[in-house]
């Protein structure tokens, strides 16, 4: 399987006014409703069923929808369980380039997206023996003349074996590489993933997934995937992939907000049709491609990553490597990697949960009336250069502040550069990123 693919200041000059309302409407109802305490957090310690996140000093000051309106979306029964979730990320993104940028990629245009607006279903099915399921799809009519209204985005099912510390999941889902992709996306601390050429979003196969030790120090898990039935390739010419990944918990402390997380990952990456080719974004939905290596002829692809995540309470750095070696002689057999280093001060106190069930840490739960702002700083740089191949490099440096405002929202803002080598030149960007994200 192949891996995925104006100088205009001030920022907001040309900003689109209705990118706003979400929060103007969230804001001027200020304290209309009351919220309650998120209904899912990680396990306790030796644990799988979820736990109960700390309740909030007062009511949140965002308003929020409560949760009995929520769970009477929701079916709990004997033999069958349900819960509905939805996710919304609106994104407005600005853009100033100096000439050579723009003769390196392009114009890039200030715009307002619907970042996500994803449905899903999950729960479980049977009494003794549960068996869970994830459904969901992302709805595509907001973009212009859409090819499918609607795409399937998750469609899995978990089977227990041998009891709940190993599960057996089969579907389209997620592979078992890299720390940005595993976790969930508005978990993390920056806004955007950015060594996406090194993984998939989704795949189609199955995996094992095995919690390791009475306290859950470990997590191993490993899969097989390609998604020829679906696709309509042959099986021959459909490339399969195949991961594991190893996490564990060097050092941690008992009120869960000390840690060290350290993960190593693999994987084999199958060419479809004999071909391959990477490219990235720096850190952004809606730009161009700013690193291609257009495609080239290739049997596969081997990736290796490293993760660390070190948390002291508010403050925590996350970091990763990704490195490709590609079996391509025709292109003199290329090299290519990616790595980055995220730094995060919650600057109200509260820490980023670690869940030891799944190897990452989930998203900041507030516990102030006024919420819980998290500044941000990154530091990441791409290379796809190597061999005959020369799919450009950069490096590039964000800062930012998240605003947690309840444990379902959060708006965010950030201004990056990026230094990007390519065509023999030197281009810099700087953009701008607004987010608002509502989810359940």
């Amino acid at each position: 399987m192949n891996p995925p693919v104006s100088a205009r200041p001030p920022f907001l000059k040309k900003a689109h006014p209705w990118c706003l309302v979400p929060l103007a409407a969230t804001l001027a109802t200020t304290v209309a409703l009351g919220q309650s305490p998120e209904s899912e957090f990680i396990p306790a310690q030796g644990q799988f069923e979820p736990g109960v996140a700390p309740g909030p000093d007062q009511p949140f000051i965002a308003p929020d929808i409560p949760d009995s309106i929520l769970q009477e979306a929701s079916v709990d029964s004997k033999w069958f369980t349900l819960k509905p979730g939805l996710v919304i990320l609106t994104d407005y993104t600005a853009f100033s380039q100096d000439t050579t940028s723009v003769a390196q990629v392009g114009r890039q245009n200030n715009q307002t997206e619907f970042r996500g607006f994803r449905a899903m279903f999950r729960g479980t099915v049977g009494r003794e023996y549960k068996v869970s399921y994830l459904v969901a799809a992302e709805y595509n009519g907001f973009d212009t003349n859409p090819k499918n209204l609607w795409e399937l985005t998750d469609l899995s099912f978990t089977f227990p074996l041998w009891g709940p510390a190993t599960k057996l999941v089969v579907g389209k889902t997620k592979e078992t590489f890299d720390y940005e992709m595993v976790g969930d996306a508005a978990n993390l601390p920056h806004q955007e993933r950015v060594l996406n050429p090194f993984f998939l979003s989704r795949n189609i196969g199955v995996k094992v997934v095995q919690v390791i030790g009475d306290d859950h120090r470990m997590t191993a898990s490993a899969g097989v995937f390609n998604d020829w039935w679906v696709t309509g390739d042959s099986l021959d010419r459909s490339g399969t992939d195949a991961s594991a990944r190893v996490t564990g918990l060097l050092w941690d402390q008992p009120d869960g907000r000390r840690f060290l997380h350290l993960g190593i990952s693999g994987r084999y990456a199958g060419a479809d049709n004999n071909s391959v080719r990477y490219r990235a974004r720096p850190e952004s939905n809606v730009s161009d491609y700013y690193l291609d290596t257009g495609n080239f002829t290739s049997d596969h692809a081997w990736n290796v990553g490293l993760e660390a995540l070190w948390n002291d309470g508010p403050f925590s750095i996350l970091s990763e490597y990704n490195h490709a070696w590609v079996t391509a002689p025709t292109s003199a057999n290329p090299e290519f990697y990616g790595y980055y280093f995220t730094g995060s001060w919650i600057l109200t106190g509260e820490t980023r949960p670690y869940d030891r069930t799944v190897g990452y840490a989930r998203r900041v739960m507030p516990t102030h009336r006024w919420g819980a702002p998290e500044l941000v700083f990154r530091f990441a740089h791409e290379d796809l250069n190597g061999g005959l191949v020369s799919g450009g490099r950069f490096d590039k440096t964000y800062v930012g502040i998240n605003w947690w405002a309840t444990r379902r929202w959060k708006a965010g803002i950030g201004w990056s550069h990026t230094w990007l080598d390519r065509f023999g030149t030197q281009g810099n960007t700087d953009s701008f990123l607004a987010r608002l994200q509502w989810i359940y």
